[in-house]
């Protein structure tokens, strides 16, 4: 029995922290300082890969951005261009609470994604309804985007169903000049 708690408790921790979690507030103190309205206000463009649960790239993208800031509303219009040729495209209403606090609407997201700045971070939560094929699926998105400099941003998004990781979306944010 003595033997079973001396393997069983290892083990147990090494399971709890895997599954700690990440916390925009951790990235306080880094910089340059990701405000989201300000790098996203004019034309951005990003390339991005979606990699399954086994790390296989099974999409990739390239995406065109121009936002807008109005008072406190950013606009984002995303037109998608992928390696198989299909096209798409999502418009984002995000409203800029106190606090580095977002809420953001579009075509796609179940509800309203909630987003949170803290230093270089930015974390957005929400669920997200994807077609693929015929089916469509309700994946939640736990997005992370990391500001570089003033021009170049990478986006990490972990998918999951029911808890279970889906896969993950890798981008790379360009500013245009």
């Amino acid at each position: 029995m003595n033997m079973l708690k001396k393997l069983f408790l290892p083990l147990f921790l090494l399971i709890m922290t895997g599954c700690s979690k990440m916390d925009v507030s951790d990235y306080k103190n880094n910089s340059p300082e990701f405000i989201l309205e300000d790098y996203f206000n004019g034309n951005t463009v990003a390339y991005g890969v979606f990699e399954n649960r086994a790390g296989e790239i099974v999409n990739q993208f390239k995406v065109n951005i121009t936002g807008s800031v109005e008072g406190d509303i950013l606009t984002l219009d995303e037109d998608f261009k992928y390696k198989n040729g299909k096209l798409d495209k999502r418009h984002w209403t995000i409203k800029i609470l106190p606090d580095g606090h977002y809420e953001g609407t579009t075509n796609g997201v179940i509800g309203t994604a909630r987003g949170r700045r803290s230093g270089n971070a930015f974390n957005w939560i929400y669920v997200f309804d994807l077609p693929v094929g015929d089916k469509s699926y309700k994946l939640k998105f736990d997005d992370w985007m990391f500001l570089q400099d003033d021009n170049v941003m990478i986006n990490r998004a972990y998918v999951s169903k029911w808890g279970f990781n889906v896969g993950s979306v890798t981008l790379s944010f360009y500013k245009q000049k």
